[in-house]
């Protein structure tokens, strides 16, 4: 019996019909030269070999009795693919605009708890003859980190799919769900550990938070009470609302090099850059609504906590607080107000980074949870209380290496989140095969025209590479003059000219959408 951890079961009881908390992929194939199989049967034949490589594709909830505390993973014994696997065409003439509304449709319904939390639709009909496979996974069962593990699981770096020994049988215990008695004695166990962990890392705790809200001052040496440095409500937008259950979903992709070398140009990080590159997209797109908030724009960001090497299936992330700088007009000034921001932002995350429980006692804490995340949605009270975030930005790094599902080629990887109540707009980025995708999931009432959003990204990246080739060509050393001809001494090497640098290149042209 492998219980949630508090954190793992947070997203369970803080969904909603309205916010559903499962995130997902977009993945986009070519298929082998001159193929003529059955590329749904292909993958289902596939994902069937690999199951017992990922435990998220085997086990389903059992819920406490009373939801007193937190549900705890089964081994499913009856998996039926064809509920988890199925199939869609997309109707003629099969564009990317039909592509992406049809992924915002299948990002809507709640996944079925009584079954693994994970399902996988494979999409055939597009005009440029390639096959796509969406793939949603429940975020109590895996963070992004989690997912690229998963992926790893799943898919090949050639297109002949290696050979994986199958597992071992196991005995069949032929029952639904455990018994009542057994539920409660594994959750009165649970909810003790939990406590005594509790206790124990509770001076560690204390003294992080100690250090974060009661900083040392630099002119008296005495500590004072003080919110983190540059911490503000962030300003009330048209993206900052209650949410519905119906998602729009966009994608759009920038060379990960050339991002990489913007970085490198600005002396930032390229997290820094993608988020200079979203800020002058939501500057241009809230301005054609007659928003332009005096205040900046905050973002949501998650940052992984995961020891290198941890592989483990569960989530270990909190957030970051980055200031946008929207209010900045030039992208250079603007990028540099976000890279400090940021800093500060990891100087605080860093200084409780230890103390930040993946765990914690629930008992109780189902129901009350879950009553309210619906009370804070039904009664709008998004619409009137002042937001913590604007948006949330998550940076994910992939793998740089040409990945195949069944024998075809991942031409594209977008990823797909989760939006919420106040924030109805989730912007997740993950590299793949040196492009970086950029995935845009939204409340589809306050964001029908999320498309509109990628494309501004697209030439947020264009300005802002530029700006950094205007500066270069500004700051670089000018020519020499020509020196006077003279006549060289006899015997005499002549005299070295100075070489001019290089100036740099000029930014190529974005790569074109998926």
């Amino acid at each position: 019996m492998d219980h949630l951890s508090g954190m793992d079961a947070s997203f369970l009881h803080l969904e909603t019909p309205e916010m559903p908390m499962h995130v997902g992929s977009l993945l986009v194939l070519d298929l082998p030269e001159g193929y003529t199989g059955d590329f749904y049967e292909d993958v289902k034949r596939h994902v069937a070999t690999r199951l017992h490589l990922a435990k998220v594709f085997q086990r389903k909830l059992a819920l406490m009795p009373f939801e007193l505390a937190n549900p705890v993973w089964v081994d499913d014994e009856d998996l039926d693919l064809d509920h988890h696997i199925r199939h869609i065409i997309v109707p003629r003439p099969g564009t990317r605009e039909q592509l992406e509304r049809l992924v915002g449709r299948l990002h809507s319904p709640l996944l079925d708890r009584s079954r693994p939390l994970w399902e996988m639709v494979v999409i055939e009909g597009l005009a440029t003859g390639q096959v796509a496979v969406y793939t949603k996974v429940h975020h109590a069962a895996i963070d992004g980190q989690a997912g690229v593990a998963l992926a790893a699981a799943l898919l090949d770096l050639s297109d002949t799919p290696r050979v994986v020994k199958p597992p071992r049988p196991r005995r069949r215990l032929n029952r639904y769900q455990l018994g009542v008695a057994e539920l409660a004695s594994a959750a009165l166990g649970n909810t003790v550990s939990q406590y005594v962990k509790l206790v124990r890392t509770l001076p560690t705790t204390l003294r992080a938070v100690r250090s974060v809200l009661l900083p040392v001052d630099e002119q008296t040496g005495k500590r004072r009470l003080a919110l983190p440095k540059g911490w503000q409500f962030a300003p009330r937008t048209p993206i900052n609302v209650a949410i519905t259950n119906q998602r729009s979903f966009a994608t759009r992709a920038l060379p990960l090099a050339e991002l990489k070398r913007m970085a490198k140009a600005s002396d930032t990080s390229l997290n820094d850059v993608v988020l200079a590159i979203c800020a002058g997209a939501l500057r241009r797109y809230l301005a054609e609504y007659d928003c332009k908030p005096d205040k900046p724009l905050v973002a949501g960001v998650p940052v992984s906590l995961r020891e290198q090497g941890n592989q483990d299936m569960t989530n270990q992330v909190s957030f970051i607080l980055v200031g946008l700088a929207t209010d900045v007009k030039d992208p250079l000034e603007r990028l540099k107000a976000i890279h400090a921001s940021a800093v500060t932002g990891k100087k605080v995350t860093g200084q409780v980074k230890g103390a930040i429980p993946m765990d914690f006692p629930s008992f109780g804490a189902p129901w009350l949870m879950s009553g309210l995340a619906s009370l804070y949605g039904r009664s709008r009270l998004a619409d009137r209380m002042p937001p913590v975030a604007n948006v949330v930005i998550s940076n994910v790094p992939g793998p740089q290496t040409p990945f195949y599902l069944a024998g075809a080629k991942i031409a594209t990887y977008s990823p797909v989140s989760i939006p919420a109540h106040g924030m109805a707009l989730n912007v997740t980025v993950q590299s793949y095969n040196g492009v970086v995708e950029f995935g845009l999931t939204a409340c589809r009432r306050a964001l029908p025209d999320v498309g509109d959003l990628g494309d501004y990204m697209v030439d947020a990246a264009h300005e802002l590479a530029r700006c950094l080739a205007a500066q270069a060509e500004a700051t670089a050393a000018p020519l020499p003059a020509p020196m006077p001809k003279q006549p060289a001494p006899k015997k005499t090497a002549p005299a070295a000219i100075p070489v001019a640098a290089k100036l740099p290149r000029r930014r190529r042209a974005a790569a074109a959408a998926a």
